[in-house]
């Protein structure tokens, strides 16, 4: 409790709250001031222009004034909020003044600025908590020192106006000031809490003043997701070329040579054979790397397509299961059967998960679970191995996390060391 109380959050959110409560007075007068004077002038023809650039002004003050909080917040509060993208505006005065007046991110850091300062304030009450508890609490020291005789009658406690912001009345007697002080501990146990609650409320108004918006996010988040499942394609391809060029290819090469021996030694005119033991060879050879290139490309095949997806997923990942070296315990509850993209992504994920279970984590046991809530497909694979599993490291796991963002899905994962390990994938059911 005190250790949550008192800790470094704590400090850094009262930091937070003294620090921007400047800022937003001074840039909450400028703002409406710009804002009222431009709204003024726009009532007359002649000062329409120059109301429109008051208001066109007041925009990208408040837009300046967004990258300044957002910088306090990620300073001080942790709270890393992405810049909304840069309004650049091209072509004529009257067209770029337009493209200011209709810029959205602009809009929403006017209204920062706006609710700003009262919350500001708010935050300013917040930290005043902290005055009034050590103020309450430094009663008997202050007792001690500036002790009077009562004002009432003899031996009667009187009481002093209670202080600026709160707190408890404070006696002049040293019973009272006991009182007052444990008053005092009360407050600056809940001056952290009170605090943090305001702060939340800012936390929230940055995130949606401040940031780049759910459009303009969404918009990004699907350029990232499109230059994902390009980038993946690539690979899958050169994969492609790479397994061909390396593995099928050699063999029927192989095989092509044989086959040229073979009908050098066979002769022109089906004249007797001089060496029939080296033919044999020829042909086993040839026969050999002919069996091994179908292998090749069979392996080939299923790498981008299952073979087992064809009966649908969950036998393909009974399939799985089997295989698996670590016994592994399936459930599935699937009534929809999902789309083929979505069935394909969910079994390599399947694949590559019990692959790392049994590559990586000495596990005993592994559990996959395959489900349907709502519109969503969950697959969870947990195994009793060591833990310790970390997707930023470099590992199978961000490629995963890739693929699945590609139709907006989403891989979480929990492996504290010691284990257990626990990955969960949500893909939507169509693609």
């Amino acid at each position: 409790m005190l250790a949550a109380s008192f800790g470094r959050r704590t400090w850094t959110e009262a930091t937070y709250c003294l620090t921007t409560f400047p800022p937003a007075l001074i840039t909450f007068v400028l703002v409406v001031t710009a804002l009222a004077l431009g709204t003024a002038l726009t009532i007359s023809i002649l000062g329409a222009v120059l109301g429109l650039l008051l208001v066109a002004t007041a925009l990208l003050l408040a837009r300046g004034v967004a990258s300044v909080y957002r910088g306090l917040a990620r300073g001080l509060l942790g709270e890393r909020v992405e810049a909304p993208p840069a309004a650049r505006p091209d072509g004529r005065l009257l067209t770029r003044l337009d493209a200011r007046l209709r810029d959205a991110a602009g809009w929403r850091a006017v209204a920062y600025v706006l609710v700003k300062l009262p919350v500001a304030a708010f935050e300013l009450y917040a930290v005043g908590w902290w005055w009034t508890g050590l103020f309450d609490l430094s009663a008997p020291l202050r007792w001690a020192v500036f002790h009077q005789r009562p004002s009432g009658a003899e031996g009667m406690p009187t009481l002093t106006p209670v202080p600026a912001g709160g707190g408890a009345p404070h006696s002049t007697s040293l019973a009272g000031t006991f009182v007052a002080a444990a008053i005092g501990v009360a407050i600056l146990l809940a001056a952290p809490w009170f605090t943090r609650g305001v702060v939340a409320v800012d936390r929230r108004l940055l995130r949606e003043l401040l940031g780049p918006g759910r459009l303009a996010a969404r918009v990004r988040d699907l350029e990232e997701t499109r230059a994902l499942a390009v980038d993946d394609s690539a690979a899958l391809l050169r994969r492609v070329e790479r397994d061909l060029h390396d593995g099928a290819q050699v063999r029927l090469v192989a095989l092509a040579m044989s086959l040229d021996m073979v009908k050098e030694r066979l002769g022109a005119d089906g004249g007797p054979v001089d060496d029939p033991a080296r033919v044999r060879q020829l042909v086993d050879a040839a026969h050999r790397n002919a069996t091994e290139a179908l292998t090749e490309l069979r392996d080939l095949a299923r790498g981008i397509h299952p073979p087992a997806l064809d009966d649908g997923l969950p036998d393909a990942l009974a399939t799985l299961a089997a295989r698996s070296s670590v016994p592994v315990e399936l459930a599935v509850d699937v009534p929809e059967r999902p789309t083929p993209a979505i069935e394909t992504i969910a079994y390599f994920c399947a694949a590559e998960l019990l692959a790392n279970v049994i590559k990586h984590s000495g596990a005993r046991r592994a559990a996959l679970r395959l489900e349907q809530q709502g519109g969503v497909l969950r697959l969870v694979v947990t195994d009793d191995g060591r833990g310790g599993a970390d997707p930023a490291a470099g590992s199978g796991l961000a490629g995963l996390a890739q693929r699945v963002r590609t139709v907006d899905g989403t891989l979480d994962v929990a492996s504290p060391p010691g284990g257990p390990t626990s990955v969960t994938v949500a893909l939507p059911l169509h693609a």
